[in-house]
């Protein structure tokens, strides 16, 4: 485990030394500023009361919150990517990865103190920012999710899928089509999840069938689609309705299994990544 602390810490040095963190920072401070300045605007020009059995202000903050969600999930994607998508590849054109393998270094080390570095910080990341979005909505309307814990790491595990993807992607690709690719995979994850909203709507059960599939293929989707769902668990009626229609692919559920198979999925995918690199001439 030292070895894995080592290889974390190196990937970490050489984030700050090429300014990741700063520039997640100021897109993260920036999204913040507009959403506060959305919702203090919501705030104050809507009237929120009690019409027909629907609370005003429950729809207006739970779907608020619910896009600044959709908001997070790609900021902690760009933060994952960033973090992830030259790590193999594109260090080895560097000549970063040379001396760090003749110590000699297990590859399999190398790439769990990668995963390890980019998804803690990209769990903290999330579940701050989650939890500041939580505040900023809860300081200008009198609302709280009806789950705060669940919803904010199961937003950090879809983040934390997207890091492996990346690492494993950085493998075999270069760091320019390697992003791409990411992006483009994540885009279809979005994807997946406003074609199951559009089946509901449409009651097509073999296009259901088909974004259901899409979602456990991508486990970030479903990971992201359960996290909405628990910020409106307890609420009943149009106010559920509401949150559960959006954005971009709606709240639903996935069962007790989602979590052990996301720890599968994970496992699999390192178990596939460590394979190629072995195999692979630096």
């Amino acid at each position: 485990m030292s070895r894995v602390a080592i290889i974390a810490g190196f990937a970490l040095r050489e984030s700050l030394r090429k300014r990741v963190f700063v520039v997640v920072a100021l897109l993260t401070v920036a999204f913040l500023a507009l959403y506060g300045l959305g919702v203090w605007r919501v705030s104050k020009e809507t009237d929120f009361g009690f019409s027909n059995g629907v609370e005003g202000e429950v729809v207006a903050a739970a779907t608020l919150l619910g896009l600044a969600m959709f908001a997070i999930l790609f900021l902690g994607a760009i933060l994952a990517v960033f973090l992830t998508f030259s790590a193999v590849r594109g260090d080895a054109e560097r000549g970063l990865l040379q001396p760090l393998l003749v110590r000699p270094l297990p590859r399999a080390t190398l790439l769990l103190g990668r995963f390890v570095a980019a998804a803690g910080v990209c769990l903290i990341y999330v579940v701050v920012v989650f939890l500041a979005a939580v505040v900023i909505t809860h300081g200008f309307i009198d609302w709280w999710p009806d789950r705060l814990l669940a919803p904010a790491f199961e937003l950090a595990a879809a983040v934390g899928v997207i890091v492996a993807i990346s690492l494993a992607g950085s493998i075999v690709l270069s760091s320019t089509a390697n992003g791409i690719a990411v992006f483009m995979l994540f885009g279809a994850g979005l994807t997946a999840g406003l074609l199951g909203q559009i089946a509901e709507a449409l009651d097509s059960k073999t296009l259901i069938n088909v974004a259901r599939i899409a979602s456990w293929a991508m486990p970030f989707e479903a990971l992201y689609q359960t996290a909405l769902s628990a910020i409106t668990v307890d609420t009943v009626g149009f106010a559920r309705l509401a949150i559960d229609l959006g954005p971009f692919g709606g709240a639903q559920t996935y069962g007790a299994l989602l979590g052990p198979y996301t720890v599968v999925y994970l496992a699999a995918l390192g178990a596939i990544a460590t394979w190629a690199f072995r195999r692979r001439d630096l």
